[in-house]
């Protein structure tokens, strides 16, 4: 069983609601078991002009699906959860988007599917939680951990659902 982390972020709707949706569901399928999840975070938009901020989480979880299985999971439920991505766009408001960050150590670079997630090392939404889960995971191909990723961004703080600055 490979080891998967998840990111999870939702800007449109009951934000909280449909992170916990999509971590039911996912606990739920027969092929994952749901190790831990990160807190949830809130965070401004990235890479969008959307002013709708973002609440954003981080699973990890222990599946027996491979990397493309796994990314077809995700887009079922990411559609069952009302996500239209010929709609939204690349970067517009979305109920829920689910990423694959790291699927153990490995490097996959196909035409739908990139991991690790190409832009995770330079996001304090994806660093943070992950750096509350596993601060001492090294990228497989940047070959730093998590906390050294994490100093090197230059707005490392993040703001937590009760309103605290949080700066690890």
């Amino acid at each position: 069983m490979a080891i998967v982390y998840l990111s999870l972020g939702s800007n449109k709707g009951d934000r909280i609601g449909y992170i916990q949706q999509a971590t039911s569901i996912i606990g739920g399928l027969e092929t994952v078991n749901i190790i831990r999840s990160s807190s949830f975070y809130e965070s401004e938009p990235w890479g969008t002009d959307s002013k709708n901020w973002y609440v954003n989480a981080i699973l990890e979880i222990k599946t027996s699906l491979n990397p493309h299985e796994l990314l077809n999971s995700i887009h079922k439920i990411e559609a069952q959860l009302g996500r239209n991505r010929e709609i939204e766009g690349h970067y517009g408001d979305r109920t829920i988007d689910i990423d694959i960050i790291f699927y153990d150590k490995a490097i996959i670079n196909d035409d739908d599917l990139i991991i690790p997630h190409k832009y995770f090392h330079k996001r304090a939404f994806t660093l943070v939680p992950m750096l509350e889960l596993e601060p001492d995971f090294v990228h497989p191909i940047l070959k730093k951990n998590i906390l050294e990723l994490h100093d090197t961004l230059e707005n490392p703080e993040m703001v937590c659902l009760y309103g605290t600055r949080v700066r690890i």
